[in-house]
């Protein structure tokens, strides 16, 4: 079997939650995790999106962070039907993908359809510029998980808030 693409990183661990101010807490005061940098992304601030074929709107809260090289990404579903509460009604809270960074979503995507996988969910233009983009590829039956393609912005908007704030990081010594 010819490989989608050869992986050389890992470079995003996505996990679902219910409640993400309660999750970044968890993550900060447990396991020292943080800061992190929370967006609500759905529209305006991604003004196209694609779920299951469609195009179509869904809403959901983000937290990344970074834990070495690897980001981390937790994700609240807050409206609209998405890949993200379908995982919360069949699996709970938990990991839901793993994300790998490339140069052209459109490139890449292609490839994936080339050899037989399918978005199952999308989002772009999220960046300052209006670049940036996800999409999610239906592999859990051959892999377990989703593999979510994203293409980062040149430049992020800046986040709607942090956590924890900046003088409890410093406190902390992190």
């Amino acid at each position: 079997m010819h490989s989608l693409f050869p992986l050389k990183n890992i470079n995003q661990i996505g996990l679902i939650v219910r409640d993400l101010d309660a999750a970044v807490r968890r993550y900060w005061e447990m396991l020292g995790i943080g800061p992190w940098k929370v967006y609500t992304y759905g529209p305006p601030l991604v003004p196209s999106m694609t779920y299951r074929g469609k195009v179509q709107s869904y809403q959901m809260r983000l937290a990344f962070t970074q834990v070495g090289h690897l980001q981390l990404e937790l994700i609240q579903p807050l409206s609209g039907d998405s890949i993200y509460t379908e995982h919360l009604e069949r699996n709970g809270e938990g990991m839901h993908h793993v994300g790998v960074f490339v140069a052209s979503l459109d490139d890449a995507i292609s490839e994936a359809t080339r050899q037989g996988y399918r978005v199952i969910q999308s989002g772009r233009g999220h960046g300052r510029w209006g670049d940036g983009g996800y999409a999610y590829l239906d592999t859990e039956e051959a892999l377990g998980m989703i593999l979510e393609l994203i293409e980062v912005p040149r430049e992020r908007v800046p986040p709607e808030m942090e956590f924890p704030p900046a003088q409890e990081v410093r406190r902390r010594g992190s």
